[in-house]
């Protein structure tokens, strides 16, 4: 079993004060990342926010969660993590992912293709991406993108380089993630319509956590299935003495699922610290999930957990 790591996704920053004081307090509670989503919408721009964030602080990782893939080239996307793990000395964590929300394309003109076409396309920027910042000359030509003849300078400062993670909830991109991710995340959200309907989170469910940990493995192999990080992005952390109601209260935000579903998943965190510790450790055990992230709200209440479970 891997160590426990904790980060935590930032969601608002109102100046570059604002952002410096977020980072220093994560760092200094004892988590280990701070990640930025990638949304046309409020939240900051998530590149620039890293070398901020990291000028801040010391120790502290930085890292996206996630990129989506269809609103940068590639080529773009390797210089700009190749300069930032530079400029942050090492402590980038990139996440991407193929992108889920139809009505960002819309408001850009970009065509939302399916779900299929997106993991390609993803598939071959993670090919061009590892492979530049490893510092090879790359000439490829794909159904989606082709370079001729290219390198990027400088190169990162961590080999071959930074520590990849790609997220999502479907097969295909699980599958990819397992081929290619040093960390896969489980979103455990299926954006129906693009985010026209309201998102399925019956992948919650402990069974459905079962078969994702079975995809990844049986894409993964088993030699290289030892090799990476398993995370899960929480979505709501609530600290209670009464973790039954608290459940039943979440049910009724989502209602496909039951209160007893909602205290096994691992996207939401229900109960006094005790138990979350314990829950916690428990599904490592069962899953081999190690690293959580957690939204920003919920970064002073979940403290107690990473003081007892960082690194351990």
């Amino acid at each position: 079993m891997k160590p426990f790591r904790f980060g935590v996704s930032i969601w608002h920053v109102a100046s570059r004060a604002d952002l410096a004081e977020k980072a220093r307090k994560i760092e200094a509670l004892g988590y280990d990342t701070m990640s930025f989503p990638d949304h046309l919408n409020e939240r900051i721009a998530p590149l620039p926010a890293l070398v901020a964030a990291a000028e801040a602080t010391s120790r502290l990782r930085v890292g996206t969660n996630v990129l989506n893939n269809d609103l940068r080239h590639p080529v773009l996307v390797a210089r700009e993590a190749a300069a930032i793990d530079l400029l942050t000395d090492g402590r980038l964590q990139l996440g991407l992912g193929a992108g889920s929300i139809r009505s960002e394309y819309d408001q850009v003109g970009l065509r939302f293709d399916a779900g299929r076409a997106r993991v390609e396309r993803l598939a071959e920027a993670v090919t061009l991406i590892k492979a530049l910042l490893r510092g090879d000359e790359v000439t490829f030509s794909g159904a989606h993108y082709q370079v001729t003849g290219h390198t990027i300078a400088p190169l990162p400062v961590q080999k071959p380089h930074p520590p990849i993670l790609i997220g999502g909830n479907g097969p295909r991109l699980l599958a990819l993630a397992a081929r290619e991710a040093d960390i896969v995340g489980f979103s455990g959200i299926t954006f129906r319509d693009g985010g026209a309907l309201p998102p399925d989170v019956s992948a919650w469910r402990a069974p459905a956590v079962d078969e994702r940990v079975r995809w990844v493995r049986e894409a993964a192999g088993e030699e290289r299935y030892t090799c990476f990080e398993l995370n899960a992005l929480v979505q709501r952390v609530v600290v209670t003495e009464d973790r039954h109601a608290a459940a039943e209260e979440l049910a009724r935000r989502w209602p496909a699922l039951s209160a007893d579903e909602i205290l096994l998943s691992p996207y939401l965190l229900v109960g006094t610290v005790e138990q979350m510790v314990e829950d916690l450790q428990v599904r490592r055990r069962r899953w081999g999930i190690s690293y959580y992230a957690i939204h920003e709200p919920y970064l002073d209440d979940f403290a107690p957990v990473v003081a007892r479970l960082a690194g351990k």
